[in-house]
């Protein structure tokens, strides 16, 4: 079967809305915010790491066949551990339950009594009705492109579309001097912004999603259905490049509007100033829409992963499990899950960005298995060492630590990564192994 244009945009669509939640939202304006003047190198930098990553994640999951293909390039424990670990912090762990409390502060406090906001019960009601309406669209994951692709993505798009007219016809201010690292440095501190963005995991994540929706849609075909994924992840990656334009423009004039310590702020304050009081409104209904679209694709990939990874326990009852999890966790430990989920997403995100690009010039490097194992092996044990002393030692290591390249700008694993590189092709040549036969996907 052969997709035609409209339904390739319409899979770009569901990706998009899939990776778009409220962190791409807050991130830009702040950026431009503060590069001022140098939007457009800092925009550029953002754009590469920010979009220019998950693409390139997706794709090296198309070109591999799937995530446990690609793991499996390291070792069948990896293979084991490293999913879980991804599926994990960026589902129950972090990003599920963190976009229902998001969706909650962003898009239902501003209306509420304060008594009420400052209540527990105000939060679970809405967690419940938020995950509940999510679990039940995650039910049908093969009806994903219709509700994505012709629904909730055109509404999210429209409404990011009203509000940048809107600032054509009423100004919000002109650009100011950059501060910060924005003043020397704005393209690469643009990159380093958009890395933390972390989105490249979401993008090995996602891979599941679009591969099973690409099979209840009749493409059966391994390479046809690769060639789909890549033209998704293109197509989702420029809907992305093009709203981060229009939010980091929207940020670079608001400085007229105060500095403000976060995205969400500047966006308040922004929309505020263009559409009055009823622009805290529309803010909430696009927050609240990020967070949905963003829950219900974290939901259904896990639960494909889960179902996949233990049988035993079906999709749906993973949808459930997933939903009551998130709900409890959002309104009784969600910080104390942050202490744990974030350093732990931390560490495996050095890792997942690595295995993309092994995966990406693997013909290259002619799956030689030692040069997967000592670049992965070498950049885990870095993380490892680097997530405790963060968390665990109070940076007691940091100055031994600093050494490294790159270190306090937080992507001292580059020198890791080549080391093992190094060292992997080297054991190939000595081993006579530098090529390991393997079943192509």
């Amino acid at each position: 079967m052969n997709f035609s244009a409209k339904q390739v945009v319409f899979i770009s669509f569901m990706l998009f809305s899939m990776f778009f939640g409220a962190g791409n939202l807050i991130f830009p304006p702040f950026l431009g915010q503060s590069a001022g003047d140098h939007l457009w190198a800092a925009l550029a930098g953002f754009i590469v790491s920010a979009v220019g990553l998950p693409i390139l994640g997706v794709i090296a999951v198309a070109k591999a066949g799937s995530l446990n293909e690609l793991n499996l390039r390291v070792h069948p424990i990896f293979a084991l551990i490293f999913p879980f670990l991804i599926y994990i912090a960026i589902g129950p762990g972090l990003a599920i339950p963190r976009a229902g409390s998001l969706a909650f502060e962003m898009g239902a406090a501003p209306f509420l009594p304060e008594n009420l906001v400052e209540s527990s019960g105000s939060l679970l009601i809405y967690t419940i009705v938020f995950f509940g309406l999510a679990a039940w669209l995650s039910m049908y994951p093969s009806k994903l492109i219709s509700l994505f692709g012709k629904l909730l993505t055109p509404i999210l798009l429209a409404l990011i579309a009203i509000i940048f007219v809107r600032s054509l016809f009423d100004p919000i201010g002109s650009f100011e001097s950059p501060i910060g690292n924005y003043r020397e440095n704005p393209m690469f501190q643009g990159i380093l912004e958009g890395y933390l963005t972390m989105d490249a995991l979401a993008a090995l994540a996602f891979g599941i999603v679009i591969a099973n929706t690409l099979t209840a849609q009749g493409v059966i075909d391994s390479k046809k259905k690769s060639r789909y994924m890549m033209y998704a992840g293109l197509g989702a990656g420029l809907l992305l490049a093009v709203i981060y334009l229009i939010l980091g423009y929207l940020g670079a004039g608001s400085s007229s509007l105060g500095q403000a310590e976060n995205g969400a702020i500047i966006l308040s304050n922004i929309m505020t100033y263009l559409f009055g009081q009823s622009g805290t409104l529309l803010l909430g209904i696009v927050f609240t829409l990020a967070c949905f679209c963003v829950s219900i694709g974290l939901i259904t990939s896990c639960s494909q992963f889960f179902s996949t990874a233990i049988p035993k326990v079906a999709y749906k009852a993973w949808v459930v499990i997933l939903a009551v999890l998130s709900t409890a966790i959002a309104n009784l430990g969600l910080t104390q899950i942050l202490q744990i989920s974030v350093p732990i997403l931390g560490m495996i995100y050095p890792i997942a960005i690595v295995l993309i690009f092994l995966g990406l010039f693997d013909d290259m490097i002619k799956r030689n298995s030692y040069i997967y194992i000592t670049v992965v092996g070498f950049v885990a044990l870095y993380s490892i060492l680097d997530t405790i002393n963060k968390s665990l030692l109070n940076n007691v290591w940091s100055e031994g630590l600093e050494i490294l390249p790159f270190y306090i700008e937080g992507i001292g694993w580059l020198t890791p990564a080549v080391l093992g590189l190094i060292v992997g092709y080297l054991l190939g040549k000595v081993k006579g192994a530098s090529s390991v036969t393997r079943t192509t996907p």
